[in-house]
């Protein structure tokens, strides 16, 4: 059995906290780029080239792209032949991520309670989504999820007898009725099927699919297709201020589900859609 150690988990949280708070991932960069090409809008076109110049500025100078930058979500992928010593997986993931934000200067967001709102002042504690898989390593992917998008989140538990029209409207509604406030282009990840909590992580999940891939099953790809189109002629454009880029990329992770129910999630990362990975 591999082991791999808590202080090697602390070293790797801690500079993916700040590769990810400060550099793009290269197919967004590719997406924005590519979307300030193709804007009609004069409006449009001039924030999108922006939003270009400020992820380069922050990738050259090591700073944030975002002043927020975010609450740390990390998905976690352990190979059942790994075996972790010095500490707790969890315990190493937040010293990580308190490490990471303190020592990269990076704005501390976290409260303690959700009524008694007092900082923790370490960004900590880090949501931590767990999954064992087949191996010897472990795969970290470090997701700050900023709250201006995060709070334009919405689920809807839909009778088994909708359509797949009546899915596609709701998640057009939702980009529609969260207009300048999840900073547009945004990024829509759709959590279908499953459980109410599973559909929600789901939704949250899609917004790490790279956006040169499109969906594996045909069905869901051209659904995605069709919704991305749909928003995109809403008129929001980029940071709510006319334009034909309001989306730049639909991701859609279905799950089996139960006979009597029909979850759906939307979450909206924005156009500072950031994660970075590192695998032990």
């Amino acid at each position: 059995m591999r082991e791999i150690t808590y202080e090697a988990i602390v070293t790797a949280l801690h500079d993916l906290c700040i590769e990810a708070n400060c550099r793009l991932p290269v197919d967004l960069q590719s997406a924005i780029a590519s979307a300030a090409a193709a804007e009609p809008s004069p409006v449009g076109k001039a924030i999108l080239e922006d939003v270009k110049e400020n992820f380069m500025f922050a990738q050259a100078k090591r700073l944030p792209i975002c002043q927020d930058t975010g609450m740390a979500v990390v998905f976690a992928e352990l190979g059942q032949d790994a075996r972790i010593t010095g500490g707790l997986l969890e315990d190493a993931v937040n010293e990580g991520v308190a490490r990471g934000y303190t020592q990269g200067h990076l704005r501390l967001s976290i409260v303690e309670d959700p009524l008694r709102r007092v900082n923790t002042n370490s960004n900590t504690p880090a949501v931590l989504h767990l999954r064992l898989v087949s191996g010897d390593g472990l795969k970290l992917i470090l997701a700050p999820k900023g709250f201006g998008s995060e709070n334009m989140t919405r689920m809807k538990m839909f009778n088994p007898s909708a359509t797949q029209q009546n899915i596609e409207d709701f998640i057009v509604g939702c980009v529609s009725e969260a207009g300048s406030n999840p900073c547009p282009p945004v990024v829509v990840g759709v959590g279908l099927g499953g459980t109410s909590e599973l559909a929600a992580l789901l939704a949250k999940k899609a917004l790490l699919r790279p956006m040169n891939e499109s969906n594996p099953d045909g069905y869901y790809a051209q659904m995605e297709q069709r919704v991305l189109e749909r928003i995109n002629g809403l008129g929001i454009g980029p940071q709510g201020l006319g334009g034909r880029t309001t989306a730049l990329s639909v991701c859609i992770l279905p799950h089996a589900t139960h006979i009597a129910g029909l979850p759906c999630v939307v979450n909206l990362g924005c156009h500072v859609t950031r994660h970075a990975e590192k695998t032990l």
